[in-house]
């Protein structure tokens, strides 16, 4: 195995654990409404609580990212991480459980970032789409294994199992970022290692190219976290699934999205970036509206809709992310993708809270002790509108030189 592979190896490890992390609370939805006895507004305030403390952190860390050597910094921000994630996994009630759910996002935010601008830095153009292909699968893994086996745990333990888990997990991951990430101070030399946050933000904020990848990160999220944060709790009260069923979304979604993420990577450096986005961005549009619509369905029928919906999902996040590497030159790469992250993860936050007040709750006739959702149609409409304004933004950011 190359030591490329294996960098690229453990930076996904970590990144499956910030995924998991941030994806287990949403399938955890219907049993911690239903123990801490919270509506659907206050559960998108759990879900938020990590976007907004992470957007935050995010922004705050856009001026000193670039300033030391990538590998201590991953040290220093995974270490945060893994401490908040083991403190919600002691979490006793709601409140406490936002607090410490805002801990781990403000650090899990930052780690996103960094680790895109690791493998960016150590990754030329050419093939870097697969590059963040291959990381990103992460979020397939994630699926696949880290939410069912967490909701497995929780099943059998209690909700805390999943984060105890994770903690531990960090730990370990850890030694390998340790071991085997090497040091990066590439981005250092020169000048480069003495810009105030002034220079800072006229380089990163004073383009329009950069700015335009700041937008496009937050159109687009708005057009995919409105609907994603309650796909649980909607097929639980609306189409039927037991909480047990909710693992196969994951399971099999992910599973998918295993094969299909390294493959729109390659496609996309073959065939074009921009082209790529495209395809996938007009298609993840019938699933959206599917899922906002269906009804009471056969199990089968759910779990094809639900899969498609990852594959086309995820296959516009592996090109717009590549995209987006290539707006800023490598010097200020790490304070642009902090401030990419702080706009994700804030518009992220609207998202959820802005489809948190379009839905209400209403006793379930297909599951028996559920809430239905109504309104959730109303929030793939929304998806849908800045699914398709993301088309037309993407047209208007350019590649650096160098980048």
């Amino acid at each position: 195995m190359t030591k490329e592979r294996i960098l690229l190896l453990v930076l996904a490890s970590a990144l499956f654990s910030h995924i998991m992390d941030f994806m287990i609370m949403m399938p955890l939805g219907p049993q911690l409404m239903r123990l801490f006895d919270i509506t659907p507004q206050q559960f998108s305030f759990l879900v938020s609580s990590y976007t907004f403390a992470a957007g935050g952190s995010g922004f705050l860390a856009a001026f000193i990212i670039d300033r030391f050597d990538r590998k201590v910094f991953l040290i220093f921000v995974y270490t945060g991480f893994a401490i908040g994630t083991l403190a919600c996994a002691f979490a006793p009630t709601y409140e406490v459980l936002l607090i410490t759910r805002s801990i781990a996002g403000a650090f899990g935010g930052v780690l996103g970032a960094l680790i895109l601008s690791i493998v960016s830095d150590a990754i030329p153009l050419e093939r870097r789409a697969a590059g963040i292909g291959f990381v990103m699968a992460s979020f397939s893994v994630a699926s696949v294994f880290g939410v069912p086996f967490g909701l497995y745990l929780a099943t059998l333990f209690s909700w805390h199992a999943p984060f105890l888990f994770l903690g531990s997990f960090s730990v370990l991951v850890t030694g390998f970022i340790l071991y085997y990430v090497p040091r990066m101070s590439e981005h250092l030399e020169g000048e480069h290692s003495k810009q105030n946050p002034l220079e800072i933000i006229r380089k990163v904020l004073g383009k329009r190219n950069p700015l335009m990848g700041l937008l496009f990160t937050s159109i687009l999220m708005l057009g995919h976290f409105t609907v994603i944060p309650f796909i649980a709790p909607y097929m639980v009260g609306n189409v039927g699934f037991t909480e047990q069923e909710l693992t196969y979304i994951y399971l099999v979604g992910g599973g998918l999205t295993i094969f299909s993420s390294p493959m729109v990577g390659r496609f996309a450096d073959k065939n074009g970036r921009l082209k790529t986005f495209t395809i996938f961005g007009i298609l993840v549009l019938i699933p959206v509206l599917i899922i906002t619509h269906l009804n009471p369905v056969p199990l089968w029928q759910a779990l094809i809709v639900t899969g498609i919906f990852f594959i086309m999902a995820n296959g516009r996040m592996v090109p717009s992310t590549t995209m987006v590497t290539s707006v800023i030159k490598p010097e200020n790469r790490g304070s642009f993708m902090s401030l990419r992250s702080s706009v994700q993860q804030i518009s992220s936050g609207v998202a959820a809270l802005l489809a948190g007040a379009l839905i209400t709750e209403t006793p379930s006739t297909v599951t028996e002790g559920a809430k239905a959702l109504i309104g959730y149609e109303n929030v793939g409409y929304v998806a849908v509108f800045f699914s398709i304004i993301a088309l037309f933004v993407a047209r208007q950011l350019k590649a650096e030189k160098g980048a």
